[in-house]
């Protein structure tokens, strides 16, 4: 498999991160994305005619879509467990795009001066990170550490990126205990790799107290 990349892309990292988890090895081609804007070329598009990042080829299939990927690279088990878990996993991969419409656009006028209103950007990622922190703490109440189930899906991984990388864009996660401590065990899992510019606030900062499970409390 050929993965068209670009090392500092948040959705380009989220398929290397999700090949590794699976031990699938990727053969990445890097695309000259800023300042050549190569993703750009007639050349780029006769392969991608949308000229986004990334591109997965695997013989004949080629996926242009980062969502798309992460499903086909998943194993099973990571797609959610019936049909209702395989709904939510959807729902949290739309939510992905409006991370990426927001904290990942801020992220690109802050370091690569893309053009757009950077106080609409960060208004809209807080608003996004606001509610993502606040599933994950009904979610720990309730003794579960993930965005679906009790274990890491698709969901997680599609998120994950332009969450870590929020203060590039301006938009510090100070304020969201049950994010950082999501993104502890997302760094814990078995072949994990970072990514340039991912804050180690696992490293940088004391965990943020758990809460037992609701049961416990009673």
């Amino acid at each position: 498999m050929k993965l068209y990349d670009y090392v500092l892309s948040a959705s380009c990292y989220k398929v290397r991160l999700m090949a590794a988890l699976m031990g699938r090895k990727l053969q990445t081609e890097a695309v000259d994305f800023h300042p050549g804007r190569a993703h750009r070329s007639a050349a780029f598009r006769s392969l991608n005619p949308a000229g986004t990042l990334p591109v997965l080829v695997d013989g004949d299939l080629v996926l242009t879509e980062s969502t798309a990927m992460l499903v086909y690279l998943a194993r099973p088990e990571w797609l959610g467990q019936g049909a209702a878990e395989m709904a939510q996993v959807q729902q949290w991969l739309a939510f992905s795009a409006r991370l990426g419409a927001s904290l990942g656009m801020a992220r690109l006028h802050d370091m690569l001066l893309y053009p757009g209103d950077i106080a609409t950007f960060r208004r809209a990622g807080v608003e996004a990170l606001r509610e993502l922190d606040a599933h994950l703490a009904e979610a720990r109440f309730a003794g579960r550490t993930y965005l679906v189930g009790d274990t890491p899906t698709i969901a997680d991984i599609a998120c994950f990126p332009n969450v870590a990388l929020a203060p590039d864009g301006g938009v510090g996660l100070d304020d969201y205990p049950s994010i950082r401590l999501w993104s502890r065990a997302i760094r814990a899992l078995p072949g994990f790799i970072e990514m340039p510019g991912i804050h180690r606030l696992h490293e940088l900062k004391p965990a943020p107290e758990a809460v037992p499970p609701l049961e416990t409390l009673l």
